[in-house]
């Protein structure tokens, strides 16, 4: 027997899966009412249903454990089981045993949706048939099983967390990235060390890696496998890079140039970082330049990630709410730092703070002493990223703030002519929102409502 453990959106996925395929299996969750019951009792009203603290003897007699990525294989329960020789195991791991198609994998502190979705539209342009889902949001929402439910597709792209690889161990992919690695999610791992071997999971069996040659980390751990290498430092012999010729920049493959940067839709150095993953995947699986270029170009974003929200008094407003690690606020103060910088001459006023999952904060203090005019500060950690920035020789203009709508006004106040106003908090947040989309939707919300009174 299969015991379900976490009653969320992938262990739903997860008991439709074994449904299907007629295993025996049952369901645990931790919360006495879990938000998705009343679908579960519907779809599975004969399953066991255990709600509450998890009961040990249960989990001892259980065949394999399936763990939702919400759920910490360090659970007590969990670790007593798997030390009983019980088998710990996650809907990636399934997914990959029972699919046959190629798959390509991405994970990574930041960037990673981004590069996913760019590689969806590198895949349309090239008129590929494929399968998206993983640990995406919004409108790319789906857990990797239930797309064992439609129809077979070429090869499937699937976005993985952390959360999600440390119960893979042998994910067996065609071509993979891992695209980076910044602090976060401390309060689930011991250290950085911890996060990243969870990360490294994706490497197990991978047929080729794409490979940022400035960064060790994101190389495989076996040398023998065949690699795709990209460079954000300048053109790259073997591989894609960057480049600069009377003051236009291209993306490259072996030196020659293929795409403009100035026809990319999205700004920032972060983004040219995250074409370049994407280029490098869809070379690794027979993409030609020509549809990558065309997908490249096509790409419009995704919401809540450098997202441009309105254009108040001549100031740009941008909602980056999935900013929830300090990485990927980093990459957005300078990426669109140097972005505003360049075209007005004008600064940034940072939004920022909420749950900071126990970060050190102060990797943040060069940025902002570069490229940020302001701070404003909200949420639970408010303080620790103000005591952090104060580490810092320069006199950082830091505010505090009670409510979006009064770090907005906080924030209309001191930008000036030419600047920008970015909402990237380098926090989650659950201690005021329900999630990062409600976040964005509320400051994007109140800023188009600022934007109507003018």
């Amino acid at each position: 027997m299969s015991l379900i453990i976490g009653m969320g959106a992938t262990g739903l996925s997860c008991a439709r899966y074994l449904q299907a395929i007629g295993a025996e299996f049952a369901v645990a969750d931790t919360r006495a009412a879990p938000a998705m019951l009343d679908v579960f009792k519907a779809e599975f009203p004969g399953v066991s249903l255990e709600l509450g603290d998890l009961p040990e003897a249960l989990l001892a007699r259980a065949q394999r454990l399936i763990v939702s990525p919400g759920v910490s294989v360090k659970t007590d329960a969990i670790a007593k089981a798997k030390s009983a020789g019980v088998d710990i195991t996650g809907d990636i791991a399934l997914f990959s045993q029972r699919v046959k198609k190629p798959i390509v994998a991405v994970t990574g502190s930041n960037g990673k949706s981004t590069v996913v979705a760019m590689l969806a539209s590198i895949l349309r342009a090239a008129g590929r048939s494929f399968g998206l889902g993983g640990n995406l949001d919004g409108e790319n929402f789906k857990p990797a099983l239930d797309l064992l439910s439609e129809e077979p597709k070429e090869l499937y792209v699937l976005e993985l967390s952390s959360f999600q690889l440390e119960t893979t161990l042998a994910l067996n992919a065609e071509a993979v990235a891992l695209l980076n690695l910044s602090q976060d999610h401390m309060d689930r791992y011991t250290d950085a060390s911890e996060y990243l071997s969870a990360k490294q999971n994706i490497f197990h069996g991978a047929k080729q890696v794409c490979v940022n040659v400035s960064d060790a980390l994101t190389f495989s751990l076996d040398p023998a496998t065949a690699t795709v290498c990209y460079s954000t430092h300048g053109a790259l012999e073997g591989g894609f890079g960057i480049n600069e010729a009377a003051g236009t920049r291209a993306l490259s493959f072996n030196g020659s140039a293929f795409l403009a940067t100035d026809r990319m839709k999205v700004a920032g150095e972060h983004n040219i970082a995250n074409a370049l993953a994407a280029s490098s995947l869809a070379h690794a699986i027979g993409v030609s330049l020509d549809s990558i270029a065309q997908g490249i170009a096509e790409f419009k974003g995704l919401p809540h990630r450098c997202q441009w929200v309105a254009k108040i008094d001549n100031v740009d407003y941008f909602n980056d709410s999935k900013g929830t690690n300090i990485g990927s606020t980093l990459a957005s103060v300078v990426g669109l730092g140097e972005h505003i910088a360049a075209l007005s001459g004008g600064k940034l006023v940072l939004i920022a703070g909420g749950e900071g999952k126990g970060a050190d904060f102060s990797p943040l203090a060069p940025a902002i002493r570069t490229f940020v005019r302001n701070v404003i500060l909200i949420g639970r950690d408010a303080k620790l990223i103000a005591e952090c920035l104060e580490q810092d020789s320069y006199a950082h203009e830091v505010t505090f703030a009670q409510s979006m709508a009064e770090a907005i006004e906080q924030a209309t106040a001191a930008a000036q002519a030419g600047d920008a106003v970015l909402l990237s908090p380098a926090c989650a947040s659950f201690d005021m929102f329900d999630n990062f989309q409600h976040r964005g939707d509320s400051f994007a919300t109140k800023v188009r409502e600022k934007a109507q009174e003018g």
